[in-house]
């Protein structure tokens, strides 16, 4: 097998947990290395430290699998791993919920993969080529274990030219019949599609689900605004919880003509809600808008997709939030969120906080909300989604 050592600094990151080793804590390896074979790491004593998966072309060079004591990486190991993951979630989702994650990359020890289930549809989200070689057995566990009747594979945009050359193509369905457009299926008793195909992500947001809800408990009696709307999620849930107008703003027509779809299919539960839908790029319409609501959310997608964003992403966070603390009325609710992995929870927080202190105006901190549970984040890198509700 392929033998690594790397920079003591770098085992004391495997020790701790982490499970990324980047090329420059290499100190030597055995060979050149082939993508996605297993690489073992070593320590400077020549004991056992890691294993991982090796990618000779990424900065990114082992996303390790396992630390600590050796152990036989083979079939029987990558079922009771996949086990592992599912029973994590055993319990959690009732009939009510048919959409939920059931492997969260290194925070289930499958790094750089994603398994969504909605309803009778599982979602593989591949983010590296690493798991090229190993796509068909990860495939057949899941028609094994899963229970779903049909599975599509979704590909990093960064993957997909590599993955033509393996015959692997964005948005094939590997087992089961065609998509015939969005797939439909229930969140706490609502209705919505995801587009499975096509969509971001797997093709839905997942991992707002508990600030869905939260904001559907906020609603009732309230004109609710949802920027950044996407396919109207909040919206939904703010009209069921008995909202008495919902806005969507999205720069994507095809986004809001989904949440124009996804009203339809809750209108037993969505009531007189009057329900808006403007096409506009959010950041545009707030600096020009008048109107106050009584529950405004800002859901951006990441500011930050990497490093070097980091400082622009936090000045358009502040903008964002002065931009809609403006639009709240008195006794209103502000609902901040962020995706962005590089912006920690503590400066999203801070800045949503400063941003309500130079309004002049009184408020008070409703919650912090973070991963949901099927979203579990283990390390630092992983903590990505942070909510803040103020009231003023």
């Amino acid at each position: 097998m392929l033998r690594l050592r790397i920079t003591s600094t770098a085992e004391w990151k495997v020790r701790s947990g982490h499970p990324w080793i980047f090329a420059e804590s290499i100190k030597s390896q055995s060979r050149s290395g082939v993508m996605g074979e297993l690489a073992v790491v070593y320590d400077k004593w020549d004991n056992f430290l890691a294993i991982g998966l090796f990618d000779p072309y990424s900065p990114l060079r082992v996303r390790v699998l396992h630390a600590g004591k050796p152990q036989t990486v083979d079939e029987a190991w990558w079922c009771e791993r996949f086990r592992s993951a599912l029973n994590l979630r055993h319990g959690m989702f009732d009939a009510a919920n048919k959409g939920y994650r059931c492997i969260h990359e290194e925070r289930d020890g499958w790094p750089a993969l994603v398994l969504d289930r909605y309803e009778g549809t599982a979602v593989l989200k591949l983010y590296s080529a690493v798991w090229f070689a190993r796509a068909e057995a990860v495939a057949a566990l899941i028609q094994e274990r899963v229970g779903v009747q049909r599975l599509v594979v979704r590909l990093s945009r960064n993957i997909q030219k590599a993955a033509a050359r393996e015959a692997l193509t964005d948005g094939a369905v590997i087992f089961g019949p065609p998509v015939e457009g969005p797939v439909l299926f229930r969140e706490n008793g609502l209705i919505f599609e995801a587009d499975v195909l096509k969509g971001q992500k797997t093709g839905f947001f997942l991992d707002q689900r508990e600030n869905r809800m939260k904001v559907g408990e906020l609603a009732r009696g309230r004109s609710v605004l949802n920027t950044f709307s996407f396919s109207g999620g909040f919206s939904v849930y703010a009209a069921r919880g008995g909202a008495t107008s919902v806005t969507d703003v999205d720069i994507s027509a095809h986004a809001l003509e989904a949440a124009k779809r996804n009203f339809v299919h809750n209108s037993a539960t969505t009531g007189e809600c009057r329900h808006e839908l403007i096409k506009a790029d959010a950041f545009d319409w707030l600096a020009q808008a008048r109107t106050q609501f009584g529950v405004v959310v800002l859901d951006p997608p990441s500011l930050a997709k990497k490093e070097s964003d980091r400082k622009s992403a936090m000045d358009a966070y502040a903008r964002l939030a002065s931009m809609g603390i403006d639009r709240v009325e008195r006794g209103g609710i502000l609902v901040a969120a962020s995706c962005s992995a590089h912006v920690a929870a503590s400066e999203f927080f801070a800045i949503a906080r400063a941003a309500a202190r130079k309004s002049g105006r009184r408020f008070a901190e409703l919650a912090i909300t973070g991963h949901p549970p099927d979203h579990p984040a283990k390390f630092p890198e992983a903590a990505y989604l942070k909510c803040i509700y103020l009231q003023f």
